[in-house]
Protein backbone atom coordinates (compact mmCIF):
# COMPACT_ATOMS: atom_id res chain seq x y z
CA UNK A 1 0.00 0.00 0.00
CA UNK A 2 1.16 3.49 -0.81
CA UNK A 3 1.03 6.71 1.20
CA UNK A 4 -1.98 7.75 -0.88
CA UNK A 5 -3.72 4.45 -0.09
CA UNK A 6 -3.47 5.14 3.63
CA UNK A 7 -4.68 8.73 3.18
CA UNK A 8 -7.58 7.67 0.95
CA UNK A 9 -8.55 5.21 3.67
CA UNK A 10 -7.72 1.67 4.72
CA UNK A 11 -9.47 -0.79 7.02
CA UNK A 12 -6.81 -2.74 8.91
CA UNK A 13 -7.63 -5.89 10.87
CA UNK A 14 -5.26 -6.20 13.83
CA UNK A 15 -5.02 -8.97 16.43
CA UNK A 16 -4.45 -6.92 19.57
CA UNK A 17 -1.98 -8.52 21.98
CA UNK A 18 -2.54 -9.03 25.69
CA UNK A 19 -1.84 -6.02 28.00
CA UNK A 20 -1.88 -3.50 25.14
CA UNK A 21 -4.52 -0.79 25.21
CA UNK A 22 -6.41 -0.13 21.97
CA UNK A 23 -4.95 3.39 22.08
CA UNK A 24 -1.40 1.97 22.18
CA UNK A 25 -2.13 -0.20 19.13
CA UNK A 26 -3.43 2.80 17.17
CA UNK A 27 -0.44 4.94 18.18
CA UNK A 28 2.02 2.21 17.20
CA UNK A 29 0.53 1.82 13.72
CA UNK A 30 0.22 5.58 13.20
CA UNK A 31 3.88 6.09 14.14
CA UNK A 32 5.11 3.42 11.72
CA UNK A 33 2.93 4.67 8.85
CA UNK A 34 4.26 8.20 9.39
CA UNK A 35 7.84 6.94 9.56
CA UNK A 36 7.50 4.74 6.49
CA UNK A 37 6.24 7.56 4.25
CA UNK A 38 8.00 10.46 6.02
CA UNK A 39 4.74 12.30 6.66
CA UNK A 40 3.89 14.48 9.64
CA UNK A 41 0.22 13.67 10.01
CA UNK A 42 -2.33 10.98 9.17
CA UNK A 43 -5.64 10.12 10.76
CA UNK A 44 -5.78 6.69 12.43
CA UNK A 45 -8.51 5.42 14.75
CA UNK A 46 -10.07 2.20 16.02
CA UNK A 47 -13.66 1.01 15.81
CA UNK A 48 -14.31 -0.30 19.31
CA UNK A 49 -12.11 -0.52 22.38
CA UNK A 50 -10.70 -3.77 23.70
CA UNK A 51 -9.62 -3.85 27.34
CA UNK A 52 -5.88 -4.36 27.97
CA UNK A 53 -6.58 -7.85 29.37
CA UNK A 54 -8.47 -8.85 26.20
CA UNK A 55 -6.96 -9.97 22.91
CA UNK A 56 -8.35 -10.24 19.44
CA UNK A 57 -9.88 -8.30 16.61
CA UNK A 58 -9.33 -4.57 16.48
CA UNK A 59 -10.54 -2.73 13.39
CA UNK A 60 -8.25 0.21 12.69
CA UNK A 61 -9.14 2.80 10.06
CA UNK A 62 -6.82 5.28 8.36
CA UNK A 63 -7.30 8.52 6.44
CA UNK A 64 -10.76 9.16 5.01
CA UNK A 65 -11.96 5.78 6.25
CA UNK A 66 -11.94 7.12 9.82
CA UNK A 67 -15.21 8.86 8.93
CA UNK A 68 -16.79 5.40 8.65
CA UNK A 69 -15.67 4.15 12.07
CA UNK A 70 -19.21 4.45 13.45
CA UNK A 71 -20.46 1.91 10.89
CA UNK A 72 -18.07 -0.72 12.22
CA UNK A 73 -18.71 0.17 15.87
CA UNK A 74 -22.38 -0.64 15.45
CA UNK A 75 -21.80 -4.18 14.14
CA UNK A 76 -22.53 -7.25 16.31
CA UNK A 77 -19.46 -8.66 18.04
CA UNK A 78 -18.42 -12.19 18.88
CA UNK A 79 -16.21 -13.08 21.83
CA UNK A 80 -14.81 -16.24 23.37
CA UNK A 81 -13.30 -16.49 26.82
CA UNK A 82 -13.40 -17.95 30.29
CA UNK A 83 -15.40 -17.12 33.39
CA UNK A 84 -14.06 -18.18 36.79
CA UNK A 85 -16.83 -19.06 39.22
CA UNK A 86 -16.74 -18.75 43.00
CA UNK A 87 -15.07 -15.34 43.30
CA UNK A 88 -15.69 -11.72 42.38
CA UNK A 89 -13.35 -8.79 41.79
CA UNK A 90 -14.17 -5.05 41.87
CA UNK A 91 -13.29 -4.71 38.16
CA UNK A 92 -15.19 -7.91 37.24
CA UNK A 93 -11.96 -9.23 35.67
CA UNK A 94 -8.31 -9.86 36.60
CA UNK A 95 -7.33 -6.18 36.76
CA UNK A 96 -8.12 -6.21 40.49
CA UNK A 97 -7.75 -8.79 43.26
CA UNK A 98 -10.52 -11.11 44.46
CA UNK A 99 -12.68 -9.31 47.02
CA UNK A 100 -15.22 -12.01 47.87
CA UNK A 101 -15.52 -15.80 47.51
CA UNK A 102 -18.64 -17.93 47.09
CA UNK A 103 -19.57 -21.63 47.10
CA UNK A 104 -19.88 -23.45 43.76
CA UNK A 105 -20.72 -26.98 45.00
CA UNK A 106 -24.35 -26.54 43.95
CA UNK A 107 -23.46 -25.65 40.33
CA UNK A 108 -23.75 -28.37 37.70
CA UNK A 109 -23.21 -28.27 33.95
CA UNK A 110 -26.98 -28.53 33.53
CA UNK A 111 -27.43 -25.49 35.78
CA UNK A 112 -24.92 -23.53 33.72
CA UNK A 113 -26.70 -24.36 30.47
CA UNK A 114 -30.11 -23.47 31.93
CA UNK A 115 -29.02 -20.15 33.48
CA UNK A 116 -27.11 -19.11 30.36
CA UNK A 117 -30.42 -19.02 28.45
CA UNK A 118 -31.61 -16.22 30.76
CA UNK A 119 -28.96 -13.95 29.22
CA UNK A 120 -30.15 -14.25 25.62
CA UNK A 121 -32.31 -11.46 24.21
CA UNK A 122 -32.85 -7.77 24.90
CA UNK A 123 -31.49 -7.01 28.36
CA UNK A 124 -30.67 -4.18 30.73
CA UNK A 125 -27.01 -4.30 31.79
CA UNK A 126 -25.14 -2.19 34.30
CA UNK A 127 -21.57 -1.39 33.12
CA UNK A 128 -18.71 -2.05 35.55
CA UNK A 129 -17.38 0.81 37.67
CA UNK A 130 -13.97 0.06 36.12
CA UNK A 131 -14.91 1.32 32.65
CA UNK A 132 -14.13 4.22 30.33
CA UNK A 133 -17.68 5.57 30.52
CA UNK A 134 -17.77 9.22 31.53
CA UNK A 135 -19.93 10.60 34.33
CA UNK A 136 -19.84 14.31 35.09
CA UNK A 137 -16.84 14.57 32.76
CA UNK A 138 -14.79 11.93 34.61
CA UNK A 139 -13.92 8.39 33.53
CA UNK A 140 -15.52 5.82 35.83
CA UNK A 141 -12.27 3.87 36.14
CA UNK A 142 -10.54 6.99 37.48
CA UNK A 143 -13.18 7.25 40.19
CA UNK A 144 -12.93 3.52 40.93
CA UNK A 145 -9.14 3.60 41.27
CA UNK A 146 -9.47 6.42 43.79
CA UNK A 147 -11.89 4.30 45.78
CA UNK A 148 -14.89 6.48 44.94
CA UNK A 149 -18.29 4.99 44.20
CA UNK A 150 -21.07 6.34 42.03
CA UNK A 151 -24.46 5.19 40.81
CA UNK A 152 -24.31 3.67 37.33
CA UNK A 153 -27.42 3.42 35.20
CA UNK A 154 -28.31 0.25 33.34
CA UNK A 155 -28.13 0.28 29.56
CA UNK A 156 -30.11 -1.66 26.96
CA UNK A 157 -28.08 -4.36 25.18
CA UNK A 158 -28.82 -7.41 23.05
CA UNK A 159 -27.19 -10.81 23.41
CA UNK A 160 -28.15 -13.05 20.49
CA UNK A 161 -26.01 -16.03 21.48
CA UNK A 162 -24.48 -17.13 24.80
CA UNK A 163 -23.01 -20.61 24.55
CA UNK A 164 -21.24 -22.54 27.30
CA UNK A 165 -18.60 -24.44 25.32
CA UNK A 166 -16.62 -26.24 28.05
CA UNK A 167 -16.91 -26.73 31.80
CA UNK A 168 -14.05 -27.54 34.15
CA UNK A 169 -15.17 -25.93 37.39
CA UNK A 170 -14.44 -23.34 38.52
CA UNK A 171 -13.56 -22.45 34.89
CA UNK A 172 -16.34 -22.08 32.34
CA UNK A 173 -15.51 -21.46 28.67
CA UNK A 174 -18.02 -19.53 26.57
CA UNK A 175 -18.84 -17.90 23.25
CA UNK A 176 -21.10 -14.86 23.04
CA UNK A 177 -22.53 -12.74 20.22
CA UNK A 178 -23.73 -9.34 21.37
CA UNK A 179 -24.58 -5.77 20.44
CA UNK A 180 -22.49 -2.66 20.72
CA UNK A 181 -22.14 -1.49 24.31
CA UNK A 182 -22.19 -4.94 25.90
CA UNK A 183 -19.66 -5.46 28.69
CA UNK A 184 -18.58 -9.09 28.86
CA UNK A 185 -17.17 -8.39 32.33
CA UNK A 186 -20.64 -7.41 33.48
CA UNK A 187 -22.08 -10.51 31.82
CA UNK A 188 -19.64 -12.66 33.82
CA UNK A 189 -20.52 -10.87 37.06
CA UNK A 190 -24.27 -11.11 36.44
CA UNK A 191 -23.93 -14.77 35.42
CA UNK A 192 -22.28 -15.52 38.76
CA UNK A 193 -25.10 -13.80 40.67
CA UNK A 194 -27.74 -15.69 38.70
CA UNK A 195 -25.99 -18.93 39.74
CA UNK A 196 -26.30 -17.91 43.41
CA UNK A 197 -22.54 -17.60 43.53
CA UNK A 198 -20.00 -15.12 42.19
CA UNK A 199 -17.88 -14.90 39.07
CA UNK A 200 -15.36 -12.81 37.19
CA UNK A 201 -14.01 -12.72 33.65
CA UNK A 202 -10.65 -14.47 33.49
CA UNK A 203 -9.92 -14.38 29.74
CA UNK A 204 -11.45 -12.67 26.72
CA UNK A 205 -10.83 -12.72 22.98
CA UNK A 206 -12.82 -10.81 20.36
CA UNK A 207 -13.20 -13.08 17.37
CA UNK A 208 -15.58 -11.17 15.09
CA UNK A 209 -16.98 -7.72 14.36
CA UNK A 210 -19.80 -8.03 11.83
CA UNK A 211 -18.37 -9.99 8.89
CA UNK A 212 -14.77 -9.30 9.90
CA UNK A 213 -12.93 -12.18 11.61
CA UNK A 214 -9.78 -12.30 13.70
CA UNK A 215 -8.70 -15.19 11.48
CA UNK A 216 -7.98 -12.59 8.81
CA UNK A 217 -6.19 -10.19 11.17
CA UNK A 218 -2.46 -9.49 11.36
CA UNK A 219 -0.35 -9.15 14.44
CA UNK A 220 1.12 -5.71 15.00
CA UNK A 221 4.59 -7.12 14.31
CA UNK A 222 3.50 -8.64 10.99
CA UNK A 223 1.81 -5.41 9.90
CA UNK A 224 4.95 -3.41 10.67
CA UNK A 225 7.13 -5.93 8.82
CA UNK A 226 4.85 -5.84 5.77
CA UNK A 227 4.77 -2.04 5.85
CA UNK A 228 8.56 -1.87 5.96
CA UNK A 229 8.90 -4.19 2.98
CA UNK A 230 6.73 -2.05 0.68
Amino acid sequence: MTEQDFKDGQVLLIDKPLTWTSFQAVNKLRWHIKQRFAIKKIKVGHAGTLDPLATGLLIICTGKQTKEIHTYQGQPKEYTGTITLGATTPSYDLETEVDEVFPIDHITEETLQTISKQFIGDLEQKPPIFSAIKKDGKRLYDLARRGETTEIKSRPITISEFEITKVNLPIVEFRVVCSKGTYIRSLAYDFGKALNSGAHLSALRRTKIGDFSVQNASSIEDFIATLASK
